[in-house]
């Protein structure tokens, strides 16, 4: 398990239980035995098994999860994720934050696989950094369960230059310059939203261009003239409806914002029966 994933587990804990479960623990007895079921209340494709796992080790206790299913995979409705058997106390310390990150992360997954099922052709869904604050990690390793793939993780990984560089700098052409000068074997991309701009970007050392909010038309000329000399990456307004006809123009990439910033979470619940003291 990374590192980062533990120490965010480690927070959503300390947050829900500052000073303890004060309910449980004034109410459970000291090895107090459930079986807990995890259940999909509706289809969708999983993600954050192995997340959800995790805190319950990090609260503890004497338990077993036996998974019946992996990340990745499609689940239906009704259908047994797992069985949890252990102490009743750490089951119910655990349930809220291992369910509120299985959900959210499955929530993403089965977006995503719903826009990967629409592309046509080598076109690739992509994820943005339209992340919830300090859960990029999870959110990212969603969409990739989902059959998308990742877009920059953080500004340090790779050039991306918008309108707001290009404004200050002077040029697309001067600014791909200095930042090929300066960020030696980092891939460069571009934002562009005219023809024009198209054009100047095809003739730098850029590696992608994104073309952000133009019309199908628009796109259908950019790869007409691009002809496979650089990748191209379809921005803007981009959703399930659209996905299949851009995808099919010819561009590279498609990347939606929605996919981590307004998804719904999965509905997954968390049922179990109190055995015995």
């Amino acid at each position: 398990m990374n590192q980062e994933i533990k120490k965010i587990i480690k927070r959503a804990l300390k947050e829900d239980m500052p000073k303890g479960d004060i309910t449980t623990d004034n109410l459970i007895p000291k090895g107090h035995q459930s079986s807990a079921y995890l259940i999909a209340k509706e289809a969708g494709v999983l993600s954050g098994l192995e997340v959800f796992k995790e805190v319950f080790h990090q609260v503890g206790g004497t338990f077993i999860i036996d998974c019946h299913t992996t990340d990745g995979k499609r689940i239906s409705k009704n259908e047994v994720i797992a069985q949890i058997k252990g102490d009743t106390s750490t089951i119910l310390k655990a349930e809220r934050v291992a369910l509120n990150i299985l959900q959210r992360m499955s929530g993403i997954a089965t977006a995503t696989k719903r826009c990967v099922d629409e592309l046509v052709g080598d076109c690739k869904i992509l994820d943005t950094r339209k992340t919830t604050p300090n859960l990029r990690i999870l959110e990212k390793q969603a969409v990739v369960d989902g059959g998308g793939t990742n877009h920059r993780y953080c500004l340090s990984d790779m050039v991306m230059i918008k309108d707001n560089h290009i404004d200050a700098v002077g040029s697309i052409t001067e600014a791909v310059q200095l930042s090929k000068q300066k960020t030696k074997g980092v891939k460069i991309e571009v934002e562009v939203e005219t023809m024009e701009q198209f054009d100047e970007a095809l003739h730098t050392d850029c590696d992608i261009i994104m073309l952000d909010n133009m019309s199908n038309e628009l796109m259908k000329q950019c790869v007409l003239k691009n002809n496979h000399k650089k990748q191209l990456e379809a921005s803007g307004n981009m959703n399930l409806e659209r996905i299949k006809e851009v995808s099919a123009i010819g561009v590279d990439f498609i990347s939606i914002g929605a996919l981590t910033h307004s998804v719904k979470a999965l509905d997954i619940s968390l049922k179990f029966h109190l055995l015995e003291k």
